[in-house]
Formats: structure tokens, sequence, C-alpha cells
């Protein structure tokens, strides 16, 4: 069992960092399952994961307040309008498809907005 927690830890950190440049494929998620995993599965992972400088703050902000950041809603939220947008202009001719695509861009945007905000703190530079 600790075997298949630490392959699929790997597989959500993989899954994760795509997320972070593919805007159809959440990152919070996976590395909220990720964390998880090695929670379970590897001690020295799990610790690793917390402090990595792409990815641990984040775990760390969702473990603490369940939200996230102003800052990571802003970007995933571009890039899935840049990204996925022109993508359903330029690439996708089909209308069916292109409608089916813009309903799960807009999907998903409207999830993220239903996640509550990290609160702004002092320590933070983007707090307004």
């Amino acid at each position: 069992m600790r075997g298949l927690l630490l392959g699929a830890g790997f597989l959500f950190v993989g899954l994760a960092a795509l997320g972070a440049v593919l805007p159809l494929i959440p990152t919070t998620p996976f590395l909220l399952l990720a964390a998880a995993c090695f929670a379970r599965s590897s001690p020295r992972f799990y610790r690793w994961l917390l402090a990595n400088r792409l990815f641990g703050a984040l775990i760390r902000q969702w473990r603490a307040t369940h939200s996230i950041p102003r800052k990571a809603k802003i970007t995933a939220i571009g890039l899935i309008v840049v990204v996925g947008g022109s993508s359903v202009v330029f690439f996708v001719t089909n209308p069916w498809i292109q409608t089916g695509v813009a309903l799960v861009l807009l999907a998903l945007i409207v999830w993220l907005l239903s996640i509550p905000t990290s609160p702004a703190t002092r320590a933070d530079p983007d707090a307004s």
C-alpha cells in the first residue's frame, strides 16, 4: 500500500506541475492529493513537498485556511481566459466543440471563484 501511495503522490505532483502551465488542469487539488498520499506513505517526501518553493506555500495555506491566495486565483483565471479562450477561437473549428470547451472553461472559472480567497496579511506583498 505504501508503494501505491508513494507512486500516486508523485503522479499527482506531476499533474500539479502540468496544471501550473496548462489552464484545464487544476494545480491545487492535485497538490492536496499528493500531500495526502505522501503524509501516509513517506514523511520525507511530505516534508519535501511542504518545503517546495513553488508548491509548499499553497499547500500550507490550504491546510491553514482552506482558501487560495488572490494571486494564484488571478493567475489561474488569466491563463484560462488567454490560453483556453485562444484555443476556442483559433484552434477549434466545430461550433459544438467550441461551445463545450467554452462551457468547461467557464465552469472552471466559476469553481475557482467559489473557493474562498486567502485573507490578506501584512506579510503578503500582493495584499491590498
